[in-house]
């Protein structure tokens, strides 16, 4: 691995993760590195994906209550 080290920076990227988004250790360390960045507000505003409308909201509510 070049530049940063993993065990260093993987610590220091835990111990923020648990001083603002209050995640334990197993919480970290499930989530995809897309999913921290989301969480630390890391990602641009036009990186995020599309939020659902509420048509499809609707469909998807229609379908899962018809089960």
């Amino acid at each position: 691995m070049t530049g940063l080290q993993f065990a260093p920076a993987a610590l220091a990227l835990c111990a923020l993760a648990a001083r603002t988004l209050h995640w334990r250790p197993p919480e970290f360390w499930a989530a995809t590195p897309a999913e921290l960045a989301a969480a630390l507000g890391l990602l641009a505003p036009g990186d995020a994906a599309p939020g659902l409308d509420r048509p499809t909201l609707q469909r998807l509510m229609e379908h899962d209550h018809g089960r």
